[in-house]
């Protein structure tokens, strides 16, 4: 596969784990002991570091991407562990590995293509 394939799992995976938090915080389970916006800075704020690049194509920030999305891959695992309920906590397992494995093989192509 090409790297742009690569790259545009990892775009999809990225949108799709940071609206499934959005939602997930806010409409479908909202917390019940913390605030609303302080749950969001705690969840979605990460994901918003690398941002830039990471739309830029810049391997750096793709790297750093997938380092990014193993903390939800270990939070969406014990979710899923601890609730009955386990639709959501499956999704964000799936979008996180989805987005660790896009940019780690867009970065791995890319660099294979460049030498």
């Amino acid at each position: 596969m090409k790297a742009s394939h690569y790259y545009a799992i990892a775009l999809f995976a990225y949108l799709s784990l940071f609206s499934l938090l959005m939602l997930w915080n806010t409409v479908l389970s909202p917390p019940e002991k913390l605030p609303v916006a302080l749950l969001l800075i705690i969840t979605v704020s990460p994901l918003l570091l690398v941002l830039r690049g990471f739309l830029k194509g810049n391997l750096k920030s793709c790297s750093w991407m997938a380092y990014i999305s193993m903390p939800y891959f270990i939070h969406g695992s014990i979710e899923a562990y601890v609730r009955t309920e386990r639709l959501l906590p499956s999704l964000e397992v799936t979008f996180s590995l989805l987005l660790f494995l896009g940019t780690s093989l867009f970065v791995r192509q890319s660099g294979k293509d460049s030498k």
